[in-house]
């Protein structure tokens, strides 16, 4: 008579499944534990302006054509410096220059010619007053300084006090006005941290130190009113907002290895942090009102 042998279990499951789902339970045990223990920063992020306070603004003498606009925008000019030239009669001061000069020979050849002598003084009366309309004609740097915001081209006719170029002065003060969102107008301290990002200057960031903020919530229009024409009608500003103040510890910043200066008017991006919350929570709001408990 045979022997009879027991079966042995039939395995439909494969191994590797247990150390998956001992994985699986891993993952999930490692997410729940950064869910409740992790946090998210809450940033109010808006419109950030650059000023310049202390600025020059040059304008026209008197109306006239432009000739040649003699510099560019950041270029360092010293006092006395040819900016803007109009165009003139300079011609007749050359000619009057050689009349001087012959007259002046004719003179000291034979000082007794009174008709020379007063020849001489006619001409140089004539050469001074063309000269002085030439000079009329000039802009010249009050003070040493860097060339901001030119707003004139060769051949342009203007006015007398038309604006032309703005002289970036030692004594001006570069800042930057953020345009936050007025809803965390409450959350927002002087002290606090702003990150900067100029348009077109990717990852190019700078944390500056905010000064002041605007005491009211206010609109659009009055934001507009606030900055000028000139800035304000630029601006992608909706709904209510708050004015932030920030000095800029420097006149330039950095992109990419390379040093650009900051100019009137240019635009980027500001955020400021005014919170943080646990992941969690970010998740299910809900959990926000049970944890207050």
């Amino acid at each position: 008579m045979g022997y009879q042998h027991e079966g042995e279990v039939l395995r439909l499951t494969p191994r590797w499944t247990s150390w998956t789902f001992g994985l699986l339970v891993g993952v999930f045990v490692v997410a729940a534990l950064y869910a409740i223990l992790g946090t998210m920063d809450e940033y109010a992020t808006g419109v950030a302006i650059v000023r310049v306070d202390g600025r020059t603004p040059l304008s026209a003498k008197q109306a006239g054509v432009v000739e040649s606009v003699d510099v560019q925008p950041g270029q360092r000019v010293a006092a006395g410096d040819v900016l803007v030239r109009f165009h003139g009669d300079v011609a007749e001061a050359e000619r009057l220059d050689q009349e001087f000069e012959l007259t002046l020979i004719k003179t000291l050849a034979n000082p007794a010619d009174e008709g020379a002598r007063s020849a001489l003084t006619t001409l140089r009366a004539a050469r001074d007053l063309a000269h002085n309309r030439l000079e009329e004609q000039l802009i010249r740097a009050p003070a040493p300084g860097v060339v901001s915001d030119v707003r004139i081209h060769a051949g342009q006719s203007l006015a007398g006090g038309d604006p032309v170029l703005s002289l970036v002065t030692a004594e001006a003060a570069f800042r930057v006005t953020a345009i936050l969102p007025g809803q965390y107008r409450p959350r927002l301290k002087p002290g606090m941290k702003l990150r900067l990002e100029m348009s077109g200057y990717h990852y190019a960031y700078r944390e500056v130190i905010i000064d002041s903020i605007g005491d009211d919530v206010v609109g659009p229009a009055e934001i507009r009113r606030a900055l000028g024409p000139q800035l304000g009608d630029t601006l992608p500003i909706s709904g209510p907002v708050v004015l932030v103040q920030a000095r800029l510890p420097s006149r330039s910043f950095v992109s990419q290895g390379r040093e650009y200066a900051y100019f009137e008017g240019m635009q980027g991006s500001a955020e400021a942090r005014v919170g943080s919350e646990s992941i969690a929570v970010a998740l299910i709001p809900g959990l926000k009102a049970f944890l207050n408990e």
